[in-house]
């Protein structure tokens, strides 16, 4: 990438433009696709938008780890999770109705967040004890993919027939913004989302070239690298579509966006595990890295009791739960950058 701080910061700016552009066009093109599919906007959010916004810092993450960067890597894809959990509490001051945990309780986001947390402790299982995978990927990389699996197959079964709904208040239901342009075919709808995935994950990926350069002229060592500047850089897609997603009444899809984009993250680890040639992965991470996981943790479990306590309206209608989350987070990148 060119060393010019000027070029790499313009390169930066047309990327993310880019990015927000398709994104909002890329959520208009999901809602349709979930009614296409009958999947419905939670799981069109948590399968398909979550793994075409993290495609960008997937490729990122491992690519750094066949570099043999897995500090940059691994700390990439956990930083990813924490930052996107926060993005949430951005998408809440969008929302004018009400406060969004309020509105976008169910029991199929709550299971979304149980799985999610109990994902989330396992790669710190696993940092914890790397001896364990001394010959090659980590047990803890299987146990990932098997409670990824079941986390669908649960949340699939919540939304079918749900066991328990919130109460109905005059905040629950969504204000579906109305779509003046004509519908697409299937075949279109198919082939536009295809082409804005593709150009969403192509800026994303130019993104992650130029954020590393940006970081190292300001002087970053790799895990505050990969956990703040690439990882935002690099979760921008999942921003917008949360965003855009909200302000058109969709907060399934949102809440779906960003919890089915943080556990496919965790996936990403079972692949860095698998590219990595100097044993498990986890052997490679530091306290740092450990740190982002459990910062990780704590957002999504701050997230999970706005969505049980339903406060209606904070300062504004923006609940505890963001200002909290934003607290959190500005607290926990500031511990790290600091130890």
């Amino acid at each position: 990438m060119v060393e010019s701080l000027t070029t790499n910061l313009l390169v930066f700016v047309v990327a993310a433009g880019l990015i927000g552009g398709g994104g909002v066009l890329l959520t208009r093109r999901a809602e349709e696709i979930a009614k296409i599919t009958g999947l419905g906007d939670l799981l069109t959010g948590a399968i398909l938008i979550g793994a075409v916004t993290s495609l960008s810092g997937s490729i990122m993450s491992v690519s750094a780890t066949w570099n043999g960067d897995a500090s940059l890597a691994v700390s990439n894809a956990v930083g990813g999770i924490a930052v996107q959990t926060t993005f949430l509490a951005i998408a809440d001051m969008t929302y004018r109705r009400a406060n969004l945990e309020h509105a976008a309780a169910s029991e199929p986001n709550l299971l979304q967040g149980v799985v999610l947390v109990g994902l989330l402790a396992l790669p710190l299982f696993a940092m914890a004890l790397p001896g364990l995978g001394s010959h090659g990927i980590h047990p803890v990389s299987v146990l990932i993919v098997a409670g990824y699996v079941l986390g669908l197959r649960l949340t699939r079964g919540a939304e079918r027939a749900p066991m328990w709904q919130p109460r109905l208040t005059s905040e629950t239901p969504p204000e579906k913004a109305a779509d003046e342009t004509p519908p697409l075919s299937v075949v279109q709808t198919w082939l536009s989302f295809i082409a804005l995935a593709a150009l969403v994950s192509v800026c994303g990926w130019v993104l992650s070239q130029v954020a590393p350069t940006l970081s190292a002229q300001v002087g970053m060592d790799q895990s505050l690298m990969g956990g703040i500047f690439t990882a935002t850089a690099t979760s921008l897609p999942e921003l917008v579509v949360a965003v855009t997603a909200v302000r058109r009444g969709s907060l399934s899809l949102a809440v779906g966006d960003i919890l089915g984009g943080n556990s496919y993250d965790l996936l990403i680890l079972v692949v860095l595990d698998a590219v990595y040639r100097d044993g498990t992965i986890y052997s490679a991470v530091g306290p740092a890295e450990m740190a982002w996981v459990v910062l990780s943790i704590v957002l999504v479990s701050t997230l999970m009791l706005g969505l049980l306590r339903r406060q209606k309206h904070g300062v504004g209608n923006v609940g505890f739960e963001t200002v909290l989350m934003l607290a959190l987070y500005a607290g926990g990148v500031a511990a790290i950058t600091l130890s």
